[in-house]
């Protein structure tokens, strides 16, 4: 057994999930056509368009939550950086990684503060809050400071057009080996053209449906 599958965070995972199912499709269904889609590419109305969701988990899979957990256990993760809380359901699998891994740290960002208090009671009733800090604000403040001089695992899982302006944010400081993941990143062409560029300084696929997974080159 371990952390994530193992009491509180197992149980809790599976509470969260099946609530996250539940309540997407009436809110997505009132975006006018195309309205969805030219928003998900703005880099100018994401706190506009986000405030809409507010109400919504935004969840990665299960699956890819599983992913998470196991590609900061096996790159022996201590610093993480999450672009994206949510409702803290992404973070619960990196921190179960982190406690695991034998304590780190976990700094996540997210500007909604409906959403930030949702995600600390998650992480404390997980047990797992002491290893996260979370950053209430636009990202593109709230990480541009005070980061690690070593980060070891990136996950980009908030507004997609940004991507590329978080990604170098933090660039300098992820170590050689390095994984970035990101969610969803087809909304985000041109982070995929950066991150799939030769010689740019990542190795970089597609994996499973909605996930770019990304390691930085030494």
């Amino acid at each position: 057994m371990n952390t994530l599958t193992s009491q509180p965070v197992a149980g809790l995972l599976q509470r969260l999930f099946s609530a996250a199912e539940d309540r997407s499709s009436p809110v997505f269904a009132s975006f006018g056509e195309g309205e969805l889609q030219r928003l998900m590419h703005s880099k100018t109305e994401y706190q506009a368009f986000y405030g809409r969701l507010k109400d919504l988990p935004l969840a990665v899979s299960p699956a890819t939550g599983t992913l998470l957990y196991m590609l900061a256990r096996s790159n022996r993760a201590q610093n993480i950086v999450e672009f994206g809380t949510s409702f803290g359901i992404s973070t619960l699998h990196l921190a179960a990684a982190l406690r695991d891994n034998g304590g780190g740290r976990l700094i996540t960002s997210e500007f909604e503060a409906s959403k930030v208090a949702k995600a600390r009671v998650h992480l404390a009733e997980g047990e797992l809050l002491d290893l996260v800090e979370i950053r209430q604000g636009d990202a593109l403040q709230t990480l541009a400071v005070d980061l690690p001089e070593r980060i070891d695992l990136l996950l980009l899982d908030g507004a997609k057009a940004l991507y590329p302006e978080i990604l170098a944010l933090v660039e300098s400081r992820l170590r050689p080996g390095a994984l970035i993941i990101a969610d969803n990143a087809d909304f985000s062409p041109e982070y995929l053209q950066k991150v799939r560029a030769v010689g740019g300084g990542y190795l970089s696929t597609a994996f499973a449906e909605d996930v770019e997974l990304s390691m930085r080159l030494g």
